[in-house]
């Protein structure tokens, strides 16, 4: 990604992105398509799956193994169930009442839908096997931004999920087939940086080089501050979807931006609580009497 933004950076005209030779899909057989955007889920869910393997190898780990692999059963239902519900509850109510919902190959995923469905398969996770709900949340909230990264990535392969219009001369703005002759954002890119590596990297650093997973709350209180602010920030780039730019309009922000304001108060309030409890294993052992 960077890359493509450095060579392009003197160039005057806005990038033809039906020139840069993208498809949405690796392979056709007959009727069958292999698309990117399954590919991004695939890899993104084992890719979450084989770190939170070595996650709980290390010290201090809330789960064993088995509790990982349920997870990974659970948390893909609950990504695919809930991105693709959140989508229509959020964005497009119509679809609860058509066959169309089902037709999950068609697009149409809500990020805070899938968050709702992967917290529903955590809790049914830590229930059955008496874990701790939080500290499972973090170690899953550390996996997610760079599963979340190849799915924007995706969508910037689809050529779909493009940005605004620019107002000024930007070296990387692009003409997306779907969205006329305009120069736009490419703020699929946006979020790939932004909320996916960027906090990536972040959540892992401060899981494999500090002590932060042992205050329970704080991964997953920053991933919610971070996954928010980043939505916030990049849905000033990103075109709203054409049936709900009405509340854009009416309220001056996108629907994706007033579902990440409780986000952000949620994480800010679970990091608060994380910073005011004492990290695990930091209770000294009561002195011993003398005689």
């Amino acid at each position: 990604m960077l890359s493509l933004l450095a060579a392009t950076a003197a160039v005057s005209e806005p990038i033809q992105w039906a020139e840069l030779g993208l498809r949405p899909y690796l392979f056709e057989i007959g009727g069958f398509q292999l698309r990117y955007y399954s590919l991004a889920y695939l890899f993104g869910i084992l890719l979450g799956y084989w770190h939170l393997s070595k996650m709980i190898r290390s010290h201090g780990s809330p789960m064993a193994q088995r509790h990982a692999d349920d997870l990974f059963f659970y948390c893909t239902l609950g990504v695919i169930l809930g991105g693709r519900l959140g989508y229509a509850a959020f964005y497009k109510p119509d679809l609860l009442t058509s066959i169309e919902l089902f037709k999950l190959w068609g697009g149409g995923m809500s990020f805070h839908g899938g968050v709702i469905g992967v917290l529903v398969a955590i809790t049914w996770v830590a229930r059955r096997g008496n874990l701790n709900w939080l500290r499972v949340c973090d170690y899953i909230a550390v996996n997610v931004p760079l599963a979340y990264m190849l799915g924007r990535i995706a969508n910037f392969i689809n050529g779909e999920l493009y940005g605004r219009p620019v107002e000024s001369d930007v070296a990387w703005a692009m003409v997306f087939p779907g969205g006329g002759d305009v120069a736009r954002h490419p703020s699929q890119l946006y979020q790939a940086g932004l909320e996916g590596l960027m906090l990536g990297v972040v959540l892992i650093a401060l899981f494999w080089l500090t002590r932060a997973r042992y205050r329970p709350g704080l991964l997953v209180g920053l991933f919610t501050v971070g996954m928010g602010v980043g939505r916030f920030v990049n849905e000033f780039f990103r075109e709203p979807d054409a049936h709900l730019a009405y509340v854009v309009a009416e309220t001056g922000l996108s629907r994706g931006q007033w579902l990440s304001l409780p986000m952000i108060a949620v994480g800010l309030a679970v990091m608060v609580y994380a910073f005011t409890r004492k990290p695990i294993g930091t209770t000294k052992a009561p002195a011993a009497r003398t005689a």
